[in-house]
């Protein structure tokens, strides 16, 4: 079955970092961060396959950049790579000191999304469009991502045999 090409778009969303959000050091917590960013990579993965999504797996996390409480994160996700049924959606995550407006990039990571039917099955999904030198950029990076996650995997199974 061969299915259409289509673009995948950018989603975003803002919060603000509050006291119960952060740890004794006054930043957010990582789990909290990530909470947020597996929400978006949610919204993003349904939005472009337009089936329920679930997610199989998040790569590599690194927090340059610590959010302070007070401040607003804006959160960005969009859909980098597609298999049969699985995507793999890029989220950035940028706080910004509501006062000044200075705004620091403080982490991005890759989460691997599979797309259901309502049998809740694995389901085909359209291919993604790539046009753009960004967008062929982290399409590059996410075939790296999902390539060393299937690695990773097949390595952890074959040693838990």
């Amino acid at each position: 079955m061969k299915t259409k090409k289509q673009k995948s778009e950018c989603v975003s969303s803002w919060e603000i970092v509050f006291p119960n959000d952060a740890n004794a050091h006054g930043t957010m917590f990582g789990g909290k961060i990530m909470a947020v960013m597996d929400k978006m990579a949610g919204i993003a993965a349904s939005r472009y396959a337009r089936h329920l999504v679930v997610t199989a797996s998040t790569e590599w996390v690194h927090f340059k950049e610590p959010v302070r409480v007070g401040e607003r994160i804006e959160t960005t996700a969009r859909v980098v790579w597609v298999g049969r049924s699985s995507m793999v959606v890029k989220i950035d995550v940028m706080a910004e000191n509501f006062l000044t407006g200075d705004r620091r990039h403080c982490t991005t990571a890759h989460f691997n999304m599979v797309a259901l039917d309502a049998e809740e099955r694995p389901v085909r999904i359209p291919q993604l469009l790539v046009e753009t030198d960004e967008e062929k950029r982290d399409f590059e990076i996410a075939e790296i991502v999902k390539k060393k996650a299937l690695e990773r995997k097949q390595s952890i199974d074959a040693t838990n045999r």
